[in-house]
């Protein structure tokens, strides 16, 4: 029977980026392949500018289950900038701030997060025992999407044995303040046998200093038809 590495992530807060815009960064519902990938390598120790660390990532195979799909909240920030034909390269944030004007308008920017969600992850295809590890003593501090949003529970990382992700998905540790949660949805990379909704979703990370993300299949399941 497969194995799988299956772990809990929940939070108070979170936020899975969207396309990102000018005045708005949306959330997605569910952490996708970029955001599991990146909290993997936190957890290893791999740095943002560790090119080959990020690409050894690849190698993993990822299904998300909503747990607790949380309730949506909206948060307003403005965001100023100083025209670099003023000052190019401030020293500090004072220096910045003397160098404004009256006439630089701020404008009004939103950023959008779930309250009080939760969800279970299943890995397949990689070193198990080092992601393992890594998760129970992460080297970095793990998030949920941003550093504003900090786990309330450990991920609690084990191996299971399972016939399909789903499978794997429901043997996951749920929140303590949730024992009796199910998958609510499932969202996998492909698997053999596996039939659900397909869709493309730009998350595949590509470049990380360029921002770069490619498009990859996502099968959407209903879980009691995975069960």
């Amino acid at each position: 029977m497969p194995e799988f590495l299956v772990f809990t992530l929940a939070a108070p807060m979170g936020s899975f980026g969207d396309i990102a815009g000018h005045e708005r960064r949306s959330s997605q519902l569910w952490p996708g392949r970029s955001a599991i990938l990146g909290l993997i390598g936190a957890a290893l120790g791999v740095r943002r500018a560790d090119a080959a660390g990020l690409a050894a990532l690849d190698v993993w195979q990822i299904a998300v289950a909503t747990l607790a799909s949380g309730t949506p909240l909206r948060d307003f920030h403005t965001a100023q900038a100083v025209p670099t034909a003023r000052i190019k390269r401030p020293n500090s944030r004072r220096e910045a701030l003397a160098a404004l004007r009256p006439e630089d308008n701020p404008i009004l920017t939103t950023r959008d997060y779930l309250t009080d969600c939760a969800f279970a992850v299943a890995l397949w295809g990689g070193d198990a025992d080092a992601v393992e590890q890594a998760l129970k003593t992460p080297v970095f501090t793990p998030y949920l999407g941003r550093k504003s949003c900090p786990l309330s529970m450990p991920m609690t990382p084990r191996r299971v044995a399972a016939e399909t992700p789903a499978q794997a998905l429901a043997l996951a540790a749920p929140p303590p303040w949730l024992p009796n949660a199910r998958p609510l949805h499932i969202a996998s990379d492909p698997y053999p046998g596996q039939h659900g909704r397909i869709e493309t979703r730009w998350d595949q990370p590509r470049d990380r200093a360029a921002w770069h993300f490619a498009p990859r299949a996502v099968t959407h399941l209903t879980p009691e038809a995975e069960a």
